[in-house]
């Protein structure tokens, strides 16, 4: 399974959405419908489930899912 599939999953399971409706270039704020306090809880299951540390700087700006998988790829 790919990094984005596998984030979308978590996503979708995290905040009990339907996986299906989740799209690589969508707005995960927008799409969940979460504030960035929320976000930093599906960082932890991020980090937890690909087994990364994601250090804050890395993550300014990124808020699409594809945008995620790309940085959490870049530290596996």
């Amino acid at each position: 399974m790919d990094t984005v599939t596998r984030l979308m999953q978590l996503a979708a399971k995290r905040f009990k959405v339907d996986p299906a409706i989740l799209r690589p270039e969508q707005d995960f704020f927008a799409t969940l419908a979460i504030d960035s306090l929320k976000a930093l809880d599906l960082l932890t299951d991020v980090e937890d489930s690909f087994g990364v540390e994601i250090p804050d700087y890395e993550l300014q700006g990124v808020v699409t899912f594809a945008a995620l998988a790309a940085v959490i790829d870049k530290r596996l």
